[in-house]
Parts: structure tokens; sequence; C-alpha cells
């Protein structure tokens, strides 16, 4: 039940943001833990749910729109 809890506040931060977040700005807008945050990141990215894009030293990541 907490695993869906965390999935679904990080979609909803990302909907909110689709010029992508950054884990740590996603841990931030949260309240989730960053390394928890960047567990679920790396399972969403397999899923497909999410892309990330390296931008500088940081990645960004962005909710994949579904067509």
């Amino acid at each position: 039940m907490v695993e869906n809890n965390f999935k679904e506040k990080i979609i909803k931060s990302l909907k909110e943001h689709p010029e992508g977040l950054t884990i740590l700005e996603i841990a931030e807008k949260t309240g989730i833990n960053r390394i928890t945050v960047s567990k679920y990141i790396y399972g969403m990215t397999f899923e497909g749910l999410v892309h990330q894009r390296r931008v500088g030293p940081s990645k960004l990541c962005y909710l994949k729109m579904r067509k």
C-alpha cells in the first residue's frame, strides 16, 4: 500500500512539472527520502513510465506521455 502511495506522489509531482524535475526536487516536493525516490524512479523508468535526460551533472525526470 505504501509503495503505491509513493508512486502516486511521484507521478503527481511529475505531472505538475512537465519541464522535468531532478530526484532531489521530487524528494523535496513529495516529502519522500531522496534515496527512496531514486529507487522508485529507477523502477518507473524500467516500466516505461518515466524518462530521464542528463543535463549537466544531474538527470531530469519526465513523465512519459502515453499515446
